[in-house]
């Protein structure tokens, strides 16, 4: 069977836009001669369609659009994922399903059965489950169709299983000849090497071939890789789709192809496509064209601008430097530096003279007290007050450039350098961003290396630095790491640490400080922990207090 995998970027609730995008897609696979045509979960709404889903005139919408794409149908099968209802008197009756088209309806339809509700999944929220599994026969093929967390539970792969009920391994025993899982499974790094390792165990023990159609592109805080796979009959990886781009191939189940086994760039190469592409489509999907970015001189900002800069291109972003008294010179020409290997368009606003009267403002209200954070904070806010304005002026699209050991531990000013419309890099830990700093110039300096070699420092009092206040980023890292991705304690932390001390005062920061991060931009995904959304921890708290 020739099957054509369709790996789109949808909009979540475009329907007509998505709509659209399906039907090329399957044009796209009749003039390649293919048997079968699938697209991802959810394809026709956008996934996660989330609270959309609550109104009857979005479902109403969804499953009317459902029926004219199957109207279009020739006897070239069609398979993509839409929202469906079955109403009794228990549960929601909504369904997250893949419909099976051909010859103008639809002739089968397989709601999707395991609804994940972790991390960054919500499906119980909205969806009923699947009461059962069927193989539905095609072109001299038994089909087993499956959604996304479906093929997630694989007793032969997992050695703690999720879920009691294995719906593909279901599908397997009813006589399924090919296996189709069509999905929306968000990046980070090492997913899709996870995600073929698993595959491969389970075809392989199956003795099946496996078309899995993967979804593409930013949806907000989330991002979709793309990389459909396909694996033949020996649990051999066949055939791979373009990573963090629409694509379109075709498998064909009877033919012997070369393994591919190079299926994961570099961790900086990764990270930067990653967030290039959220930042896009964030942009492009809330109607932004431009870009504006606080340039400080750090390595922060200046991985930021550059990833702004492949984002929108170099003619749409905009850089300001907001120098205080405690700028350093070299912040400056640093900047001017990296501004002139970028090509792009910059404007200095000196902060001076608006925190001189901030201080004779609030002069009386402080008398006879010593200046401390409260200062510092002043200038970040002003600064922040500043591009706020540009952004509402110009209609640029700010972005926060705090990476997620400052989030993590609460060193960002609320109202100040934590104001824009997205985070690009509150998922990339310091330590990383060196790292990612160093891929970007290594064939040319374009970020300049003093701004690599210098000292971290947020320059908001005389001879500032980070590690004034924080411990080493590299030990700073390894504690947030155990403690936010792998969910380890304060005991088994300070153990693998060593320093005690350090580890409460690095624990006590974080929790400390959720209060700020509740009130952030949206934070691009690429750890498999990241903020927002996926990580919900209470403001007020006793824990180990």
């Amino acid at each position: 069977m020739k099957i054509g995998l369709c790996q789109v970027n949808p909009i979540i609730g475009k329907i007509k836009y998505n709509k659209s995008k399906i039907i090329d897609g399957y044009k796209k696979g009749i003039e390649q001669g293919c048997d079968l045509v699938i697209l991802p979960e959810l394809v026709l709404c956008g996934y996660p369609p989330q609270d959309l889903i609550e109104k009857e005139e979005f479902r109403q919408a969804v499953i009317k659009s459902t029926i004219e794409i199957a109207e279009q149908t020739s006897d070239v099968g069609l398979i993509f994922g839409t929202i469906t209802e079955e109403f009794d008197n228990v549960g929601t009756g909504v369904y997250n399903s893949a419909v099976f088209c051909y010859d103008g309806k639809i002739q089968f339809v397989q709601h999707k059965t395991l609804l994940p509700n972790y991390d960054v999944f919500d499906e119980v929220r909205y969806f009923e489950s699947a009461k059962d599994v069927h193989v539905v026969e095609f072109k001299g093929e038994r089909l087993g169709i499956s959604i996304c967390e479906d093929i997630w539970n694989d007793a032969d792969y997992w050695k703690q299983r999720l879920y009691e009920k294995d719906p593909v391994q279901r599908l397997v025993d009813k006589g399924s000849t090919v296996l189709i899982n069509i999905s929306a499974s968000p990046y980070h790094y090492g997913r899709r090497k996870e995600r073929k390792e698993m595959l491969s165990v389970l075809t392989k023990t199956n003795k099946l071939p496996l078309a899995y159609v993967s979804c593409v592109g930013g949806q907000t805080d989330l991002i979709f890789d793309g990389a459909s796979l396909c694996l033949d009959n020996k649990g051999k990886l066949v055939r791979i789709g373009k990573n963090f781009k629409e694509d379109f191939f075709v498998f064909d189940t009877k033919k012997d192809y070369e393994e591919v086994v190079d299926i994961e760039d570099s961790y900086a190469k990764e990270i930067i496509d990653a967030l290039v592409l959220g930042l896009k489509d964030y942009a492009s999907k809330t109607g932004f064209t431009k870009a504006l970015v606080g340039l400080s001189g750090g390595i922060d900002s200046a991985l930021v601008t550059y990833i702004a800069t492949e984002a929108f291109g170099r003619e749409n972003v905009h850089v300001v430097l907001m120098p205080s008294e405690y700028s350093s010179e070299g912040s400056i020409t640093d900047s001017k530096l990296l501004i002139e290997n970028l090509s792009i368009s910059s404007e200095t606003i000196s902060i001076k003279s608006v925190f001189k009267e901030f201080n004779v403002v609030l002069e009386p209200s402080f008398k006879g007290l010593q200046k401390d954070v409260t200062e510092e904070n002043l200038q970040a806010r002003i600064r922040g007050v500043i591009l706020m304005a540009l952004s509402n002026k110009f209609g640029y699209l700010l972005c926060t450039t705090g990476n997620k050991s400052e989030m993590s531990v609460g060193y960002a000013t609320l109202y100040g350098d934590m104001n824009g419309a997205l985070a690009i890099i509150a998922d990339v830990y310091k330590t990383e961003v060196y790292e990612i700093a160093n891929f970007i110039n290594r064939e040319r300096e374009i970020i300049p290396q003093k701004i690599i070699d210098k000292a971290p420092s947020a320059e908001l009092s005389p001879g500032q630095k980070d590690q004034d206040s924080l411990p080493p980023y590299e030990v700073l890292d390894r504690i947030l790491k155990l403690y936010l991705e792998e969910y380890k304690e304060f005991d088994e932390i300070k153990t693998i640490i060593g320093d005690t001390e350090i580890v409460r005062k690095v624990l006590r920061l974080v929790d400390r400080n959720e209060f700020k991060r509740k009130q952030a931009a949206p934070v691009l995904r690429v750890t498999k922990k990241a903020f927002g959304y996926g990580r919900r921890f209470p403001i007020v708290q006793g824990w180990r207090n």
